[in-house]
């Protein structure tokens, strides 16, 4: 992909102290248009960061809830269009900013509303326009933050900026944010951008308060077991029983916990029946649970089909069907098993149980 930087403004934060008493400020060092850019030592530092940014790769929903890159949506109410948004309009005037002047004024707002967030810290803070010529003809916005230790960088003037600021700070570990989202190439959504963000601090969603961002897949599992829990309350329980009012109160503990035990509420087919309607949309949807200290790992699809939980004695058994076992890392002499069937096993189990 071939960028053409239309403006580049380039900030430096600096934060001194800790927590709320911190000292947060920034200077603007200078705005760029095409030509100067094309000249500057900016464009060796930052060529191939644009594509780069645009093709890293995002889910729309995440296997996990802590992922780097994240797709965000600017929040409309029903019936109202994009520009009842405040964070949209910001990067609408961004976006098609006439000067260089206006330019640099929009990309002050959005560094002013970084200072505000919890996670700020001192770097480099960069807001570019740039045109994606193959495609369009209207311009990306990218708004970079690079970190630094004070204690590296020593930026004293304008006229030393590139040297200083070249020892300082790398793209390594750079946040960023697109807008607008490419989800593929030539293909646009005015209604949402990207961001990455390579740690735990949230320095963006932060500052994008009327941004949403996608549920992650245990977010959408977890909304979709509760609906189905809470119909089942609903059918089972009176209304403001004491047991409808325990087993909602378990409820809310149960969603609350990093690590669950199993619940005993509905029958197999049930669980079959609700972990199907959820593999409908998502097939890989992976099963993770850990019977004592021994951990299993597979599908959702996998249950009922070739993962199977029973009750021996009032002790749990973890059945598992496959057409073959390998053996990786660790040799041990059960590769060499011969094994018993399963009513044999089953007879021992219960033989131990029983004692």
């Amino acid at each position: 992909m071939d960028f053409t930087i239309t403006y580049l403004s380039f900030f430096v934060v600096h934060v001194e102290g800790k927590g709320e008493q911190a000292n947060k400020h920034y200077k603007h060092f200078q705005t760029l248009n095409s030509e100067t850019y094309e000249s500057s030592a900016l464009k060796d530092f930052l060529d191939g960061e644009l594509t780069k940014i645009v093709k890293r790769k995002v889910e729309r929903h995440p296997k996990t809830e802590q992922v780097p890159t994240k797709i965000g949506r600017f929040i409309v109410e029903p019936g109202h269009a994009l520009d009842s948004n405040p964070n949209y309009n910001l990067f609408h005037r961004a976006r098609f900013a006439a000067t260089e002047e206006d330019f640099r004024k929009i990309s002050e707002q959005f560094v002013s509303s970084y200072l505000d967030t919890s996670a700020v810290r001192g770097g480099v803070f960069l807001v570019a326009s740039a045109k994606l010529r193959k495609y369009f003809d209207d311009p990306f916005v990218f708004i970079m933050k690079c970190d630094f230790e004070p204690k590296v960088a020593s930026i004293a003037d304008e006229t030393s900026l590139i040297r200083n600021v070249e020892m300082a700070i790398t793209t390594k570990n750079m946040k960023s944010i697109q807008y607008p989202y490419m989800p593929e190439e030539g293909m646009i959504e005015e209604g949402e951008l990207k961001i990455h963000q390579a740690s735990h601090a949230r320095y963006f969603e932060d500052f994008l308060k009327f941004v949403e961002y996608e549920q992650s897949m245990p977010e959408i599992v977890k909304t979709q077991v509760i609906g189905m829990v809470r119909e089942h309350i609903e059918e089972t329980y009176e209304e403001n029983s004491e047991e409808r009012e325990q087993m909602e109160e378990a409820m809310e503990t149960w969603a609350a916990s990093p690590k669950r035990e199993i619940r005993e509420h509905f029958t197999t087919e049930q669980v079959v029946e609700a972990a199907s309607q959820i593999v409908e949309h998502t097939p890989e949807l992976e099963l993770k649970m850990k019977a004592d200290h021994i951990s299993i790992k597979g599908l959702l699809a996998d249950f009922g089909d070739q993962i199977h939980l029973a009750k021996v004695n009032g002790r749990y058994v973890t059945i598992i069907e496959s057409d073959s076992i390998l053996f990786e890392k660790g040799f041990s002499p059960i590769e060499f098993l011969k094994p018993d069937e399963l009513d044999a096993v089953m007879e021992r189990i219960k033989r131990k149980s029983g004692h």
